[in-house]
């Protein structure tokens, strides 16, 4: 053979190797490095599933419902939904009822009052709404979440389900607390004897905002929520059920952890979980959920931001001894930034990547801010204005449209169409159920949210270990190995991308063997065992008993002190050491 060319194959042969190993991640899970406990996935039906529910044909009402809340395969073991476990309901304020008269111009965002004015409550009003439920309920969906952006119209100060320009307070009677309480309180009875696991009560959404116009609304100061919460615990009791009041919805993470975020409601964990704070502090009521609610809009333009921001929170809240939940978000505001990845506009971006900067930022509220629930808002919607499917999981079309955009009357009906951002969330609430726990999650190379993200998750049992990778980047390959196992009974793959949804990817894959990740994609593995391979219920199988990981993490799962003996020296936040959450002051 010609030694020039023996040399040039040689060298590629090198230079292949190099670049096998530089684009594979060696992935290693430890399932007894554990953080938070997932509680959930879900979203909202505010407001447009009450008009699907009423309005759309039965196959499309059918097709919709199996979308979103459905844990089934196809023959081809393609998931046939994506499997909320937490639907959002909103309780409607009665604006619906007004009509034009109610300030809100778009009809869409009305929202119809089972109680009216004389004190009678009407269960059969918001029937598209409950059409919904039902199916959810069909489909097993575990959780389901009461939320009012609006106290009734016959109790708010001007009538109506939207404040007056200048409220200081909220719109909420002062005499008409309790009433409110009530209401809420009866309204979950109900559906509880009708066989809904209404685990939570949420009522006040983004108290930070005026709310004049545009949709059911009221801002609401630190001092009327906690007033409030203290109503709703009463009547909680006195209903004798069991769901919880979740607190506060802001409006971003900044108003959660910081002073002057916004113009009212702000520094909300200390205002409701600090005893020091005697005028809000609800930390102790009985029927108060242990978490803080709050949305993703607004602090996910920058990397730095996704980071940042996700850590103050998460560290806020671990200070206090409650979990993060991220209750809303769709793409408001102006385009990411392309020092993050996205394309320089929205007009240059794909419906994939929307979907796929959704499962980025997915990933950092559940790495960086540690949070245990995570919602989309809303279900449905039409596409308009260019906007592409920035604001929906399934897009409304009504009747003669030719493209995917729609002007339409939605009320005559119409046709409900699938998209990547439902398939996106499905790579995680599909398969990573209530109960979960994320786990440690470590590679050899260094992170970019720009490339390729992972996290894992182990199941209650300790029996699965579910992995979910988002590759902003280029195609490459990962290896995964979990700590203390040689061999998985099985391991399952399934993709969402530009031309895949949720797909099932068939083939027979190993720990330790090289499986690719493409670009622009998400993909989940479902790793199960025979066995257990992390702690049961708090207590440790036997092969783990002398094995406790004495390495101390950050609350993003980054190991910050090796082998460590104390927690001295290190600087002043929140580490997860032997298991356990501890706060360094």
């Amino acid at each position: 053979m010609n030694k020039c060319l023996l040399l040039s194959i040689t060298s590629l042969l090198a230079f292949s190797a190099s670049t096998s190993a530089q684009s594979t991640y060696k992935v290693t899970l430890t399932p007894n490095t554990t953080y938070q406990t997932i509680q959930d996935f879900g979203a909202s039906d505010c407001w447009t599933a009450d008009f699907v529910g009423k309005c759309y044909s039965d196959a499309e009402k059918e097709k919709s419902a199996r979308w979103l809340f459905s844990r089934e395969f196809d023959s081809n073991g393609n998931p046939e939904g994506i499997g909320l476990s937490v639907w959002r309901i909103n309780l409607g304020a009665g604006s619906a009822e007004q009509g034009d008269g109610s300030g809100i111009d778009d009809i869409t965002r009305r929202g119809y009052c089972y109680l009216d004015a004389k004190g009678t409550y009407d269960w059969t009003k918001s029937a598209g709404q409950q059409y919904f439920m039902q199916q959810a309920k069909k489909y097993g969906v575990d959780h389901y979440l009461l939320f009012c952006n609006s106290a009734p119209v016959q109790f708010t100060k001007n009538g109506k389900a939207c404040a007056n320009a200048g409220e200081k307070g909220c719109n909420l009677n002062d005499n008409h607390y309790g009433d409110f309480a009530s209401f809420l309180t009866t309204t979950t009875k109900h559906f509880i004897d009708e066989g809904y696991n209404i685990t939570l009560i949420s009522p006040v959404n983004e108290p930070q905002y005026d709310w004049t116009n545009g949709q059911e609304g009221s801002p609401w100061t630190n001092e009327c929520i906690s007033r409030l919460a203290r109503e709703i615990d009463a009547s909680i009791t006195k209903q004798g059920i069991a769901s919880k009041i979740l607190l506060p919805e802001a409006c971003q993470w900044k108003a959660l952890y910081k002073d002057g975020t916004e113009k009212r409601a702000n520094n909300q964990i200390e205002a409701f979980f600090n005893p020091a704070n005697t005028d809000t502090y609800v930390g102790d009521l009985k029927h108060l959920q242990r978490a803080v609610a709050g949305h993703s809009y607004w602090t996910f333009s920058t990397n730095e931001d996704l980071q940042d921001i996700r850590k103050a929170v998460a560290e806020k809240a671990a200070h206090y001894d409650v979990d993060v939940y991220q209750t809303e978000w769709s793409m408001l505001d102006k385009e990411p930034s392309t020092s993050a990845g996205f394309p320089a506009s929205y007009d240059d971006a794909s419906y994939m990547d929307i979907a796929l900067y959704m499962g980025k930022l997915i990933h950092c509220d559940l790495t960086f801010g540690n949070m245990a629930s995570w919602s989309y808002w809303t279900t449905f919607a039409q596409e308009k204005w260019g906007q592409k499917n920035r604001f929906y999981l399934l897009r409304l079309n009504a009747k003669g449209d030719t493209g995917n955009e729609s002007y339409g009357d939605i009320a005559t009906g119409g046709t409900v169409t699938d998209n990547a951002n439902l398939w996106v969330l499905g790579n995680y609430s599909r398969f990573i159920r209530p109960g979960y726990r994320r786990i440690s999650h470590t590679t050899n190379q260094s992170e970019s949210l720009n490339k390729l993200m992972g996290s894992a998750y182990v199941s209650p049992d300790g029996k699965r270990i579910v992995a979910v990778y988002v590759n902003m980047g280029s195609a490459t390959g990962v290896t995964l190995n979990v700590g203390g196992q040689s061999a998985a009974k099985q391991i399952n793959l399934y993709r969402t991308s530009e031309t895949e949804n949720l797909k099932h990817i068939a083939g027979t894959y190993t720990l330790g063997q090289r499986i690719m990740i493409p670009k622009k994609s998400v993909s989940t593995f479902v790793i199960d065992f025979d066995s257990p391979v992390t702690a049961i219920n708090g207590v440790r199988t036997d092969n783990d008993a002398a094995t406790q990981d004495t390495n101390v993490y950050s609350l993003d799962g980054k190991m910050v002190k090796p082998q460590a003996t104390s927690l001295e020296g290190l600087p002043s936040g929140v580490y997860v050491w032997k298991g356990s959450k501890i706060a360094v002051k």
